[in-house]
């Protein structure tokens, strides 16, 4: 069984929002090009009402929360070294170096 990675619409924006900080714009395209290869599901209404219930249940902001329930959905495993995700089921914490 090979694996596939999702994406989040929401991990698009904050991947640019961060790097269109200090770098060219042609740096930044190729990024999120190579993020595309994965599958980004569309945000739907059932997404949002998900990403509620994920963030009153777990305590998550709205970003961390529409990114943990569609891999919550979609049964994968989110890897991350974000700490507010640490202990959540599914969820593979890295922690940060440094």
């Amino acid at each position: 069984m090979g694996y596939r990675l999702l994406v989040p619409v929401i991990a698009l924006y904050e991947v640019h929002k961060r790097l269109s900080r200090n770098l060219p714009h042609g740096i930044v395209a190729t990024c999120l090009d190579a993020m595309r290869l994965g599958r980004v599901p569309d945000p739907t209404d059932a997404r949002a009402i998900a990403a509620s219930i994920s963030a009153s249940t777990h305590n998550l902001a709205l970003a961390d929360a529409a990114i943990y329930s569609m891999a919550q959905k979609h049964n994968a495993t989110l890897y991350t070294q974000d700490i507010d995700y640490e202990g959540l089921p599914g969820v593979n914490h890295i922690a940060q170096c440094g």
